[in-house]
């Protein structure tokens, strides 16, 4: 599916979805539980979707009535072929929960998700009873033992979620140490706020984690809130967004003290908060642990006042494309003036951009950063294969529509 995007002012306001990085965690949690959760999530996408088949897959039961997915957990580990689509967290979180609940598992992938990266994770988990095939379909064999886990702090904080999970159900006590530099650590801690929320008990330490094994996951009723991650789109905007809680855990929120310092506006009023960038002006974007916010933050700089430095990205080739690359290609063919490094770009801001054709790179981030420039062009925007946006916002044309956005499928 290619859409086609007028430039058309935008207002009004949307709620936000749900945090798909919560509803991983929840989800997965519940499935470990002792007795029945519920989870109150107002919104799926294919990456939830792809966890969701994955823990069917290893013996819970999930079911939904509106809001509501009640989650019978995994008593006995079954048999199976665990899909995870295109969901890195998915195969990622759920590698090692595989290996600590039976002995063999199989896991499959499409997309980009063979190519992105299993290292240090992978070595971590063979030096404690796992072996793995070469190659997707990916076979893992072996029952996880605890103790300790040395993982390099800036390659994946999913590696250190996916051991948090799996750690409480072992035997032995184990202890995670992330050599320094630690990087996306709010997504790790988003990770420990859940475990708590289930009665796991976590320790950290200084880039450390200690786990009790022998834990047990307890029951919860838990209410999924806003996603900052998709809501950070319409914010660009200046659309009004209900339904975020601005002192989340989420990494992202970061989005707006980001911006604050760069000369945009905040308003947080009645429940909705609201962000004008007109006045918005150059500077240093570290996005050490910010990395999914880069194409937005690239796309509003390329039309700021001045010149902006994004640094510290270098993770961002490991996405679902190489978002350096994928970002870089689609704002140049915009017009942006936008240099690229080894680990960010270099932005020289103009009055507006050109427009014309953009590929998503099967990247939804890249599709709706895409659509936000198009607010900023003075032509029409084309992005080719924009379906891509159902990894997370399988709904976001509808919503950019219902703002006054004019996005059309061709």
């Amino acid at each position: 599916m290619d859409v086609s995007l007028t430039p058309a002012p935008v207002s009004g306001h949307i709620g936000a979805i749900a945090s798909k990085s919560y509803a991983h965690r929840a989800l997965i949690c519940a499935a470990l539980a002792e007795s029945d959760s519920f989870i109150r999530l107002n919104y799926s996408s294919k990456d939830i979707e792809a966890t969701i088949e994955c823990l069917t897959a290893l013996g819970a039961s999930i079911t939904r009535e509106g809001e509501v997915t009640r989650v019978t957990p995994i008593k006995k580990a079954t048999d199976g072929e665990l899909f995870c689509n295109e969901s890195g967290s998915t195969l990622r979180f759920l590698l090692p929960v595989a290996a600590a609940k039976k002995s063999k598992s199989v896991f499959i992938a499409s997309g980009k998700l063979p190519e992105r990266p299993l290292s240090p994770l992978k070595e971590e988990m063979e030096r404690h009873g796992i072996t793995f095939s070469p190659s997707f379909p990916l076979e893992i064999n072996g029952r996880l033992s605890g103790g300790e886990f040395v993982l390099q702090g800036d390659i994946s904080s999913q590696f250190v979620s996916g051991l948090l999970f799996a750690l409480p159900l072992l035997e032995e006590d184990s202890e995670i140490k992330l050599i320094p530099p630690v990087e996306s650590k709010p997504y790790i801690d988003m990770t420990v706020e859940v475990l708590r929320r289930f009665g796991i008990e976590i320790t950290e330490g200084i880039n450390s984690y200690f786990v009790k094994g022998n834990q047990s996951y307890k029951p919860c009723d838990y209410t999924v809130e806003g996603d900052w991650s998709n809501a950070t789109y319409f914010l660009a905007m200046g659309v009004k967004v209900s339904g975020l809680d601005i002192n989340s855990t989420q990494g992202d929120r970061a989005f707006i003290e980001i911006l604050s310092s760069l000369g945009a506006e905040i308003e947080n009023k009645g429940g909705f908060l609201h962000v004008s960038t007109d006045s918005l002006h150059g500077g240093n974007i570290d996005a050490k642990n910010i990395p999914d916010l880069v194409p937005l933050l690239a796309v509003l700089m390329s039309t700021a006042k001045g010149k902006t430095v994004i640094k510290n990205a270098k993770r961002l080739k490991y996405k679902e494309s190489d978002r350096l690359e994928s970002t870089y290609q689609m704002l140049s063919r915009l017009g942006a003036d936008i240099k690229k490094t080894d680990d960010g770009f270099i932005i020289e801001g103009k009055t507006e951009l050109d427009g014309g054709e953009v590929d998503s790179f099967n990247d939804h981030r890249i599709v709706m950063s895409a659509a936000v420039a198009s607010l900023k062009c003075k032509k029409e925007v084309k992005i080719k294969n924009a379906f891509a946006v159902a990894k997370s916002y399988p709904t976001f044309f509808e919503d950019f529509n219902s703002v006054g956005g004019e996005a059309q499928c061709l």
